[in-house]
């Protein structure tokens, strides 16, 4: 309708009976406009009306009502303002006035127009909304009492507990008033949006067709649709479904140009997250949760916390990521307390009746008992979603370490190794685990390899320390010996000789016992002369006379 009135003549100055034709062709009328919800159109008229002095009988208020379905609310909000200011003013426009200040998310104002207009249904269900947003339960049951079986009243019902996250009850709602009106084809958006959030991608998928076949260029469900992609595919599966709608969204769709750009800085992975998602913070509220996520992908904690600190959770997302930064806080800072509020979001979120059968909700009790040490019940619920997680290098980090803290080694070593994340990879916690792993595994040599690997990192002496160590447990001497002697070169500490000597001591045990290489004993020699310790002369000494006596050659 827009393009058409907008489109110009084509083929230059019509003849002159055409020209009379057109002066004769009617102009549409406001109850036409209202019906085709031409609100752009209404305005125009409206406004043209006022201009020539023709003025509509409650022009204003129509302005008013069709900038408001336009989703140009601020523009309402000086029409239905100036409207209140009038001595003739009809009570019904406050209501009017605090669903625009509701929608401009300005809720005290709402609250206090609302109730200065006459009791109604509509009244009463935007009190029932700003009960929800005042987290007041006892207004909430109130208005929810003086919600009635009819059609926008349980739509708002169903609004509610999706706000809640209580989806099946909502979804229970919208079917039930689809039975009766397979007209109301946008609920079949509502429900698929409530699938989205239950993680049925797939079904939402279905669902959504049905609406999409009638509304091909629907901003809302397009958008849906490529977040179903996203989750089924990849990013550059969802960013294709969106293209068409940057490409076309027009400008009466301010709105849905906000959602899409926040969107496709998730599909891409963050990119333009800086620029894109600070200015929506207060606008999308997943806009500060995603730019969350942004800072923890940085590294930078301390910016994702400062983000996140005074948000007041209402949502397991909001309870799982508020958890992941206080865990990441407390593992940075070494803070108990960040750990133990970790800890207990992950367990409120696990342990909630919603959540507790959910993907998430399972990671979460995993993330509380692993907090927690007890790495047994950790397995407990990795194992129950690990089929969902195979090629996840973050999954697998976790998983595998957990089975090397209850000493499957072997399972362990496994898991760490299907890791392809190079930052993953470059982690102290991951090389150290893997390293002990091969030691407990007998293959002492692969953790040495993982050593000379990092040998100029500043880790790289703590890996030497735990090599030391537990290659001397385990009586693999002759690895032990040749980490205590870098380490005593790095640190003159006499518990270093002494553990080198254990271990050069050990080696040659070994060779006495046909369980080393006779060879091996050369090397060992040359550790202990690099030692300037008088103990030194002595054992070289046995060693020595050991080797004439058995023709091995030093």
């Amino acid at each position: 309708m827009m393009l058409s009135r907008a489109k110009p003549a084509v083929g230059g100055t019509p003849p002159p009976g055409d020209r009379r034709r057109k002066k004769g062709k009617k102009v549409p009328q406001l109850e036409e406009l209202l019906a085709m919800r031409d609100f752009t159109g209404a305005i125009a008229l409206l406004e043209f009306k006022r201009h020539v002095g023709e003025q509509e009988e409650d022009a204003d208020l129509w302005i008013g009502y069709s900038a408001f379905h336009l989703g140009d609310y601020k523009r309402a909000l000086e029409e239905y303002e100036a409207l209140t200011k009038q001595p003739s003013c009809s009570p019904d426009v406050w209501v009017n006035l605090a669903c625009t200040y509701f929608f401009l998310g300005m809720y005290t104002q709402a609250e206090q127009a609302a109730l200065k207009a006459p009791k109604s249904r509509l009244q009463n269900r935007l009190l029932f909304h700003l009960a929800h947003k005042f987290s007041d339960e006892k207004k909430l049951m109130s208005s929810h009492q003086n919600l009635q079986d009819i059609t926008e009243d349980q739509l708002s019902l169903a609004s509610i507990h999706y706000m809640r996250s209580h989806y099946q009850e909502a979804i229970d709602i919208y079917k039930r008033i689809l039975l009766d009106n397979r007209e109301y084809l946008a609920l079949n958006v509502y429900v698929a949006l409530c699938y989205y959030k239950l993680d049925y991608y797939d079904v939402s998928q279905e669902v959504l067709a049905v609406y999409l076949q009638q509304v091909p260029d629907s901003t809302i469900a397009l958008n849906l649709k490529a977040c179903n992609h996203f989750r089924l595919y990849n990013g550059k599966a969802a960013e294709a479904e969106l293209k068409n709608l940057t490409d076309s969204a027009s400008s009466s769709f301010e709105f849905g140009k906000e959602l899409i750009k926040h969107n496709l800085v998730v599909f891409r992975g963050g990119e333009g997250a800086l620029q894109v998602l600070p200015p929506l913070v207060d606008v999308i509220p997943e806009a500060r949760l995603n730019l969350v996520i942004y800072y923890l992908r940085q590294d930078d904690v301390q910016e994702a916390y400062n983000l996140i600190k005074d948000l007041e959770p209402t949502a397991p997302q909001e309870y799982i990521l508020k958890g992941v930064v206080n865990a990441a806080l407390g593992q940075e800072m070494g803070s108990r307390d960040h750990l133990k509020i970790a800890q207990q979001f992950f367990q409120l979120v696990g342990e909630s009746a919603s959540e507790c059968d959910t993907i998430p909700g399972r990671q979460c009790m995993s993330s509380c008992f692993f907090l927690l040490r007890q790495f047994g019940n950790v397995l407990i619920y990795l194992n129950s979603v690990k089929s969902y997680f195979y090629n996840d290098d973050t999954f697998n980090f976790n998983y595998a370490q957990a089975k090397a803290a209850i000493g499957n080694f072997s399972e362990a070593e496994e898991v760490f190794l299907l890791i392809q994340s190079e930052k993953i990879k470059n982690d102290f916690v991951y090389l150290s685990w893997l390293a002990r792993c091969y030691i407990m595994n007998k293959k002492p040599q692969l953790a040495w390899k993982l050593y000379l690997k990092v040998e100029t990192s500043g880790e790289s002496f703590n890996l030497l320390q735990l090599i030391a160590n537990d290659c001397y447990k385990m009586r693999q001497f002759y690895y032990s010996a040749k980490a205590f002697d870098v380490l005593e070169r790095l640190d003159s500490n006499p518990e270093y000789w002494e553990g080198k000597r254990g271990a050069c001591v050990g080696v040659f045990q070994m060779i006495l016992a046909g369980q080393e290489a006779k060879e091996t004993l050369r090397e060992v020699v040359h550790l202990l002369k690099s030692t300037g310790n008088s103990q030194v002369e002595y054992i070289v000494r046995i060693m020595k006379k050991w080797a004439k006596e058995n023709r091995v050659p030093l």
